[in-house]
Parts: structure tokens; sequence; C-alpha cells
């Protein structure tokens, strides 16, 4: 991530609205990508890790399963996005992707300032973000794969104390996903969906991005407002996929602070 100094001036190129020239997807694709996401996320969450977790003997076979079978559905999330955005372009040269991707520093609408001072916006974001995670809205999910709640029984003490090869696919998993998945849904989707949505198409991003959890649906209260108000907004309002990524990559660093001591036991 290229981030200037000092605000700038955006020169002419760099002031036309990053809508443009970025192709618009009906409803029926918009659709078609979030179910190629979620689909393969839900079986391999739901089916495929406790099948898994029988064919396992660690610590927390289970636990173990579930790390796997989650990377692998964001690895193809990576795919996916990839493939889809390979096939529009006709190749992935790299400054084309960060522009179809809004892989770029966020513009102030109204100002036209690129970059610069207009980072510091990450930063109510970023505590809006923290703010919605911490609200006691979202029931109770199944341990071990309620990771909040897993983090707090000796059950997760029990599997990680030690155990640096699985907190590695922890971290893994950590920052992978608000990656893939940002990369996915505000990267991709979002500047695609304004001919169906019009300008609440972030609102419809994070609709959808909500409904993609279905590999851990508990979590779909505090995600639907994160969605929509700490990601999707600030990321469609500054054209800046960067936004997303951050306040959604923040939670992940709390998790590895409180999850490394377990480690060290």
């Amino acid at each position: 991530m290229s981030t200037p100094s000092t605000d700038r001036r955006p020169p002419v190129s760099q002031k036309v609205d990053r809508y443009d020239g970025i192709p618009q997807y009906s409803l029926a694709r918009i659709l078609g990508v979030w179910a190629a996401a979620t689909a393969p996320m839900g079986l391999l969450a739901w089916v495929v890790a406790p099948w898994l977790s029988h064919r396992l003997d660690g610590p927390d076979p289970m636990a173990e399963s579930l790390l796997i079978c989650l990377t692998s559905g964001l690895i193809w999330i990576v795919v996916l996005t990839l493939a889809l955005l390979r096939r529009e372009l006709g190749g992935l040269e790299q400054s084309r992707v960060c522009d179809a991707l809004w892989l770029r520093a966020p513009r102030d609408p109204k100002s036209g300032r690129v970059g610069g001072k207009v980072w510091w916006w990450l930063v109510p974001f970023t505590v809006l973000a923290a703010a919605f995670e911490a609200l006691p809205i979202d029931p109770t999910g199944p341990m071990p794969r309620d990771l909040p709640k897993f983090i707090d029984t000796t059950r997760a003490e029990h599997f990680l104390s030690g155990q640096w090869g699985w907190f590695g696919m922890i971290v893994l998993v950590a920052f992978l996903a608000p990656v893939a998945e940002e990369l996915l849904f505000r990267g991709l989707l979002l500047p695609r969906m304004r001919a169906v949505f019009g300008k609440r198409d972030w609102v419809a991003s994070g609709t959808i991005f909500t409904l993609y959890h279905v590999h851990q649906p508990w979590s779909m209260p505090a995600t639907l407002l994160d969605g929509v108000f700490a990601a999707a907004y600030p990321s469609r309002r500054y054209q800046s996929t960067w936004i997303g990524i951050v306040t959604h990559t923040f939670p992940s660093f709390v998790i590895i602070g409180v999850l490394l001591p377990l480690v060290l036991k």
C-alpha cells in the first residue's frame, strides 16, 4: 500500500470517478459470484469439517479440521476473485488489477485529494468496526466454531499450549479472511453493483457479505453493521478497498494478541 506523505491534488486522470471503466454486473451475476463464494464455505464448515475431524488425532480434531477447511475456503475465494478478474481484463497486469479492485489510496469525494490526510479516515471507521464487534448482539455459536467464545474456554488453552503449528494456521486464517473477503466483496463486487443498486450499492454489499457467513451464522448481527457501515460505506465513499481491508483486519491483531499467551503456556 503506497501512501504519500502529504495531501496532494490529483492530476486530471485521477479526478475521474473510479467507477468509470468498471463493467457493471447484472443481479444474476452478482448472486452467482456470491453463491460461488458462499456455497463452498458452507459445505466446508458444515459437511467437510465434521467428516475430516473423525480422521484427525491431534489435541482437538474439530478445531483442527475447521482451520484446515476455512483456510481452503479462503484460498478458493482468492482464486475466484483473480479468475473473474483475469477473465474481465484478459490478464492480471498489476496496475490494471489495482484499478479494477480499487486498490488505490482513498480519494476524498469533495476535495479530490488522494491519500495523505485522507488516510486519517481509517481511524474513526476502525474504531466504529471495533465498537460493532464489541456489541453483545451475536448469539453464542457452537464450540469450537465460535472463536471469541472458544478463546475463553480451557479447551482453547489445551488445544494451543505449545502448538506453534496450529497457532500459525490461526494467524494465517485471521489475516487471510479479511483480505480475501474484502477483495471479493469490496474490491470486485462493490464497484460492479451500481447499475443494479444505484447509490445504495454499499448497503447491498454489506448485506450480501453478511449472508455469505453461512459458515458462522451466529456472527451475522454484528457483521451486518460492520459490513455496511465500517467496510462497504467508507470503501465506496473513498473508492478504496484498502479502507475495508484495514477496518476488517484490525480485530485479527486483537485475536492474535489474546491467543499468543495460550501458546506460550
